[in-house]
Parts: structure tokens; C-alpha cells; sequence
């Protein structure tokens, strides 16, 4: 069985893995996955501080995972790959199922 190089998985976890450790930034692309937004409507939808939302998008803009697109003085933000969303809601099926299994082991 070949296994992915350690190079590769140190910038997986680098670019992806680190970024996505915030339950806060895997809110915030929820969000975005519906339609691109502003920072504004992005911390009122989500119920955080303006700061907040813009701190943790600017940690999701580094690692290229969204987007922005200037609409005159503001900026919309996006996601740069939908595929995220598809690989979040797998993880969130396999918690889910583990959470299955433990509880079962309980019982």
C-alpha cells in the first residue's frame, strides 16, 4: 500500500488541517457555501463580533480556502472550492457514526 509523502501531509495539515482547527472558521464556510457575503452580514447571521468574523477570514484567506471580490468600498467574500463543504459534511458523518458506535458500546 503507497502512503501519501510526509511533505504532503505536513502541507495538508499546514494549509488545511490548521485552518479548518476553529469551529468558528467551519461556521463561517457553512455560511458562505449558500452565497458569497460581506463581513458584516457574515457576523450578524452568525451572531460574532465584526472583528471576529474578519480575523478568522483573514486565516481562510491565507490558506486560499476562500475568496474576495471587491463590490466598490466593501469586499465579498467566497469560497474558493465548494469541495470543502462535501469534505466537512463526510467528517461530520463519520462523527456522527463514531458517536453511534461509542454509544452503543455503552449500552
Amino acid at each position: 500500500m503507497d502512503f501519501p509523502p510526509i511533505e504532503e501531509l505536513d502541507l495538508l495539515h499546514a494549509n488545511i488541517c490548521q485552518a479548518l482547527g476553529d469551529p468558528k472558521r467551519i461556521q463561517i464556510l457553512y455560511a458562505l457555501h449558500g452565497e458569497p457575503r460581506y463581513v458584516s452580514a457574515l457576523a450578524e447571521d452568525l451572531g460574532m463580533p465584526q472583528p471576529t468574523v474578519s480575523r478568522h477570514l483573514q486565516v481562510l484567506r491565507q490558506r486560499s480556502i476562500v475568496q474576495t471580490e471587491r463590490d466598490g468600498q466593501t469586499v465579498v467574500y467566497s469560497l474558493t472550492d465548494v469541495r470543502i463543504i462535501e469534505v466537512l459534511n463526510v467528517m461530520r458523518q463519520i462523527l456522527r457514526d463514531s458517536l453511534d458506535r461509542q454509544a452503543n458500546v455503552l449500552t
